[in-house]
């Protein structure tokens, strides 16, 4: 393949409606705009949304639910599969040690959360504000501790 070879696929480009030329084409006088109007005017047209001056509809229904952003718990999250894939058997793991080795981009206003995702083979000790049911489970039975901080 050669970069003067690429074109797209067929059927994806269509040529561009070429208005104004004429009553034989089709698009000829008002080229497809009809007569006068907002429409047919430069620029002319409405917001999307706008349903001519009557209550839209979006403001019409009642509001539902809310957002309880002030109080949610953020965690930087990490599974088990990782934790495997990245670090040597009896490695002590927490949050600064997952951020140097590059798994977790940021530590969380919470801290760092384990979840059970994957299998363990190695032992680690585990330091997190939290851990899944099965996070601490697996890594119990593979010979670590999971200790919360």
């Amino acid at each position: 393949m050669k970069l003067h070879t690429i074109a797209p696929a067929p059927g994806a480009v269509t040529k561009p409606k070429r208005l104004g030329r004429g009553i034989g084409s089709g698009l000829g006088k008002t080229s497809g705009k009809g007569h006068k109007g907002q429409w047919a005017r430069s620029g002319g047209g409405v917001r999307p949304g706008f349903e001519g001056g009557t209550m839209p509809l979006t403001r019409r229904l009642p509001k539902r639910g809310f957002k309880n952003a002030l109080f949610k718990k953020v965690y930087s999250i990490v599974n088990l599969k990782t934790l495997e894939e990245k670090f040597e058997n009896g490695a002590v793991i927490n949050a600064e040690v997952l951020k140097e080795a590059g798994v977790i981009s940021k530590i969380e206003a919470y801290g760092l959360k384990v979840l059970g995702d994957g299998e363990l083979t190695k032992s680690f000790t585990v330091q997190a504000n939290k851990f899944t049911t099965s996070a601490a489970q697996k890594i119990e039975q593979a010979g670590g501790k999971a200790e919360v901080l």
